[in-house]
């Protein structure tokens, strides 16, 4: 058997891992923070630098979340090949903006391989030094986007570096390959490894011996075996024989493997002290604490990351990919989904409490996993404290527990969770994410939540769904929970008549009175999203954040609001997606103004920027339908007598592999296509043109 029983558990604990290391180094990564003056600042660290209110994107994660869709999107029942991995990148990923540094061709290296796949250059090649030269394809880019390839293969560090290595060589060569061959196969070989020293021998062999990497590696281990107490001489050893004053480029990947192998030896089976360590050690400290922090958290397991490094994740991370729903991710979801695919991989039936915890197509939130959140919090912690209950839950056990402190009659607290994102909950615009709502008008809100009341009158929960453009909290039926019994709650999400709704819970409320005030606990289990979502976006009602009108994003071209429209210009495109990734059958429609140009197109069942289905103008007077799947395939093309600066209804129907597209009501073709069954809708001007969007509206059907 390859796939261990604690796999699930062991993968979230990774995960959880690599993004506390990405939290606690992002504050001291740029260039100005120098080894000196981080220690100067912050001395000895041992915890978080900065308090965010919501931690922004960061390429860390998002390579890691969106360059394994190679798995899903082609390699679905063969090998992965490095131009699978390079499909998922110009698939996911808005041209300039988002999933990773866009600092310039030849100086990024991302950004240089990038534009290669733009041209038609494939994998390997558009990542070899021979292309892009030594320096580019040795920068640090190879290893920090590997974490999933290696939880995918647990126990099986050769098949982890073999596919992190087809994926690095998308933009990376050389050393850049070896690093992610080496940090893959550590995180794969800490599943089953007794201790650090056995998962760093199992990562350096899958390198050559010769390499710069390996050498490095061999030099930190011998250092550390004779001055195994002192980790800042280790790093003063670094500086002089292996500093960044040796190596070109902005963040070249031997300087840093050195750091990463430090912190692993030097933090002495801690997990706190691992990433802590990489983080003093400056140089790319996100990158070498969230690759070391992933190691960490699968060898030394969920119970090794301390509260004050687990609790401001609090489950959640947002991303900067092309799809906004699958930007804001609930960690304990994306955990099983890797498990579910690891099983895959391995020929392994998952077993079936795995199997029925996660349900890819709607929000469902079970509390298994030890200490989960699911992104919960309240707004009244003075009297509502939430933290995970491992012993009580519905079906299984795991729940939310919510204690309630001593409520009065007048006393409202909200418990929530965040379907969408605002650009003034963040600190900064690192990344910058895009978000579409993962819960809209609709939709069903069920849930079970059990009273344990110790004092006072009965609590009264209040469903709700709050607007983000008036801020109101939309309540629906007040419900008096039954004490000592599991109550099932139920609603539909009400109308917010174009504005996007971006929390969703309940209010928690007692009558009790000062001398006897409501005092126990509720938990919250199998809180769950589903049912057909039918829904409207009102430009009036959103907001141009993150260079994106939200809740869209966009590639290529230009997107603003203007007279309560979005407004979209191209010189050779312009193309817009929102929606749920996984929605199936639905009709989408809105009002398309052609104000210049030839094409201007609905977007329908988008997998991605590279794979969907448009239907619309299609120049002079003619109306087309395309598939597009790494190429454009006319699928209908007829006549239609179409002109500038008239409204026009646009309508696509998609139902099983049926399309159907209609303009003011009139049906102009039906055609069959089997491509693609799913996915997001948006809207697209081609060539030089410029259009106004206006009442988009969806319902699922």
């Amino acid at each position: 058997m390859l796939i261990p029983e604690d796999y699930l558990e062991r993968v979230y604990a990774g995960f959880l891992g690599m993004n506390a290391g990405i939290r606690l180094g992002a504050p001291v990564e740029p260039l100005e923070w120098t080894y000196e003056r981080i220690h100067d600042v912050y001395g000895e660290i041992n915890g978080y630098l900065k308090e965010y209110k919501v931690f922004s994107a960061d390429d860390d994660a998002n390579g890691p979340a969106f360059f394994i869709r190679a798995l899903y999107d082609d390699a679905k029942d063969r090998e992965l090949t490095a131009e699978d991995v390079g499909r998922a990148w110009l698939n996911y990923t808005r041209s300039g903006i988002g999933m990773f540094w866009w600092g310039g061709e030849g100086i990024s290296t991302e950004h240089t391989a990038y534009l290669n796949l733009e041209k038609g250059i494939q994998p390997p090649y558009s990542g070899s030094a021979e292309k892009n030269g030594l320096t580019l394809a040795e920068q640090i880019g190879g290893q920090i986007f590997v974490d999933t390839w290696g939880l995918l293969f647990p126990g099986n560090p050769e098949k982890a570096a073999d596919y992190a290595a087809k994926a690095a060589s998308v933009s990376h060569d050389k050393n850049g390959i070896y690093g992610a061959r080496f940090i893959a196969a550590c995180i794969a070989a800490a599943f089953n490894a007794s201790d650090i020293h056995e998962v760093i021998a199992r990562g350096l062999k899958t390198i050559p011996k010769d390499s710069t990497y390996a050498k490095i590696a061999g030099e930190v281990l011998d250092f550390h075996w004779e001055h195994p107490g002192d980790f800042r001489a280790c790093r003063d050893f670094l500086e002089v024989n292996w500093g960044y004053d040796k190596y070109p480029g902005v963040c070249h990947i031997i300087p840093n493997a050195g750091a990463c192998i430090l912190a692993m030896l030097y933090g002495e089976g801690s997990f706190a002290r691992t990433i802590e360590i990489a983080t003093m050690c400056g140089w790319d400290t996100d990158c070498n604490a969230g690759k070391i922090g992933t190691v960490a958290g699968v060898l030394y397991g969920i119970g090794s990351i301390p509260d004050h490094y687990r609790k401001p994740i609090n489950d959640s991370i947002v991303l900067s990919s092309v799809s906004g729903y699958l930007n804001i991710m609930d960690i304990p979801s994306f955990a099983k989904e890797l498990a579910l695919l690891g099983s895959r991989l391995a020929g392994e039936e998952a077993p079936d409490m795995l199997v029925k915890s996660y349900k890819k197509e709607n929000l469902y939130f079970d509390f298994v996993l030890p200490g989960s959140t699911h992104g919960f919090q309240t707004d009244f912690p003075f009297k509502l404290f939430l933290r995970h209950c491992p012993d009580i839950g519905c079906m299984t056990k795991g729940s939310l527990e919510i204690f309630i402190d001593r409520m009065i009659e007048g006393e409202a607290g909200k418990v929530f969770y965040k379907p969408f994102h605002r650009r003034k909950e963040f600190n900064d615009e690192k990344y910058k994410p895009a978000f579409s709502p993962k819960i809209c008008s609709g939709q069903t809100i069920s849930m079970k939540v059990f009273s344990d009341k110790w004092q006072g009158e009965d609590v009264v929960l209040t469903p709700y769904v709050r607007n983000t453009f008036t801020e109101e909290n939309l309540k629906l039926q007040p419900v008096k929970l039954v004490n000592g019994a599991w109550n099932e709650i139920s609603f539909i999400v009400p109308d917010t008549h174009g504005a996007v709704i971006d929390e969703a819970g309940f209010m928690i409320e007692s009558p009790s009175h000062l001398l006897e005030r409501a005092f126990g606990k509720l938990y919250l289990d199998e809180f769950e999203v589903s049912g057909k979502a039918d829904y409207t976006i009102d430009f009036r009602k959103q907001a141009m954040e993150f260079q994106s009108v939200m809740p869209f994003a966009h590639h290529k071209g230009k997107a603003v609001l203007e007279n309560g429209k979005m407004k979209c210009s191209s010189d050779e495109e312009c193309s817009s997606f929102t929606g749920n990734y996984y929605a199936r059958d639905y009709t989408v429609s809105a009002d398309v103004e052609p104000v210049s140009g030839g094409c201007h197109m609905m977007i329908a069942r988008a997998e991605g920027v590279y794979r969907h289905y448009r239907a619309g103008f299609d120049g002079h007077n003619k109306v087309s339908l395309h598939l597009i799947d790494f190429g454009v395939k006319k699928l209908v093309e007829v006549p239609y007598e179409w002109s500038h600066t008239e409204t026009y209804r646009f309508e696509v129907t998609c139902t099983g592999s049926q399309i159907c597209f209609s303009i003011n009501d009139e049906k102009i073709f039906s055609a069959e296509d089997s491509r693609f069954a799913s996915g997001m809708f948006g809207f697209s001007v081609l060539g030089k043109g410029e259009a106004l969007l206006s009442n988009v509206a969806c319902k699922e059907l």
